[in-house]
């Protein structure tokens, strides 16, 4: 298959790494050159815009940061929609609010290309090996088109209602694992005075019923981080929860609902980025909280 990828950060790179094992031929994007470096030299082609991107490809993934970027990279100058031909597939998987993607979605479809929203679960390391969790919003006929590709880079794929219902979704998932983090830290804290080494201690809640899977599956960046270590390579950071949690509670307000958890949560996570750890990896809060000076109010 001929795949674009606009987006090629984090888990742009892995998914570009895991179709081009798999033989496609991949084009990719990206806003800063130096981050397709490393695709480029595994075999991807460089396109010098997003417009350029689509015409070199039937499928066009996109993976970026958050609204403002997606609008760029589709309506601003030589952007995406202009190669959106009625033959073109858009699959949509930034983590931003459902509102963007009809935004998106209406523009794609405007030209007669075609848009599903499929953001994933899962972070680098499931990525490279085709275990992601997709969240599918769109038409059956998009989604049909599109499986091909996800099921390359997926263990499973739900198709959960229209577009947007994706990005819903996704938004709601990573929600209680946010929250876990801080919970987690502030958990820790309640451990302190035993003086328990930290692989005991994690082993000991990853087999308890107040573990989610991400402990198990993040167990050793965590024991690191206990120790004192910096948690290396970074596979999810705390700004990108960061930005999560915003669109979380701005799909709320949308929603007329109110998350009262999730704003606090958001504050312990905006705290930690002011002490340091924006780009850190987000084990590292549960460990920063732990380590904060008694008595501080975040």
């Amino acid at each position: 298959m001929k795949i674009g990828i606009a987006g090629t950060g984090r888990m742009g790179s892995a998914v570009g790494a895991r179709l081009l094992d798999l033989g496609h031929e991949v084009t990719i994007w990206n806003r800063t050159a130096e981050k397709t470096r490393p695709l480029v030299q595994a075999g991807a082609t460089l396109a010098a815009t997003p417009a350029e991107l689509v015409t070199s490809a039937d499928t066009i993934i996109t993976l970026l940061t958050d609204a403002a970027a997606l609008r760029q990279a589709f309506a601003g100058s030589h952007g995406l929609l202009e190669g959106a031909a009625p033959d073109k597939l858009f699959i949509e998987m930034s983590t931003v609010q459902s509102e963007t993607e009809r935004e998106l979605a209406g523009m794609v479809r405007a030209g007669g290309a075609s848009f599903i929203d499929c953001p994933v679960g899962g972070t680098v390391g499931p990525a490279r090996e085709g275990k992601l969790f997709g969240f599918a919003g769109g038409d059956e006929a998009d989604l049909a088109r599109a499986l091909p590709v996800l099921e390359q880079l997926c263990r499973r794929v739900e198709h959960v209602g229209p577009v947007g219902s994706g990005a819903s979704m996704k938004l709601a998932v990573n929600l209680p694992l946010f929250v876990f983090w801080q919970a987690f830290g502030e958990a820790l804290s309640l451990c302190g005075p035993l003086g328990l080494d930290p692989a005991r201690l994690v082993g000991i809640f990853s087999e308890t019923s107040g573990s989610p899977n991400a402990l198990k599956a993040r167990g050793a960046s965590m024991i690191a981080a206990l120790e004192g270590k910096k948690v290396s390579p970074v596979t999810f950071d705390v700004d990108s929860i960061r930005k999560d949690l915003r669109a979380m509670l701005a799909e709320a307000r949308s929603l007329g609902l109110s998350m009262p958890v999730t704003e606090r949560t958001l504050d312990c996570f905006n705290q930690a980025a002011h002490d340091g750890l924006g780009t850190s990896d987000c084990t590292m809060a549960p460990a920063h909280w732990l380590r904060r000076p008694h008595g501080a109010d975040q």
